[in-house]
């Protein structure tokens, strides 16, 4: 069984790796969307997998480094696109929930991507 759990924050970045004449390389802002998906067995006594409370506890050490931060400056968001943030959320987060699954970044309503680990 899949659960998940919704996160919004702002944040201003900018892509470095991009050529100077893309829109991307200009300092600009989201407001990103995330969500934390985990998977494993419903349990027979609470009958979730788990409580949606924790995995907000687990997502807010994280949300609290980006809301309202300019990425690049966070290290290891240097390159902060969306590929990069997915991942770099999965590192912090997989230690507090083993059961995490799959971290979805959305930085605007049409554009975004998925990530599910190496």
């Amino acid at each position: 069984m899949k659960i998940f759990k919704e996160f919004d924050f702002e944040a201003a970045h900018r892509l470095p790796r991009v050529p100077a004449e893309h829109k991307c390389s200009r300092l600009h802002g989201h407001s990103f969307h995330v969500r934390i998906t985990v998977e494993g067995d419903v349990a027979e006594e609470s009958g979730w997998v788990m409580d949606f409370a924790d995995l907000s506890s687990a997502f807010k050490p994280v949300w609290q480094q980006l809301d309202h931060y300019y990425l690049n400056e966070i290290e290891g968001l240097e390159n902060p696109t969306s590929e990069n943030l997915a991942r770099w959320i999965w590192l912090r987060l997989k230690p507090r929930l083993p059961l995490l699954s799959e971290v979805e970044i959305r930085e605007t309503c049409t554009s975004g991507c998925k990530y599910q680990g190496e």
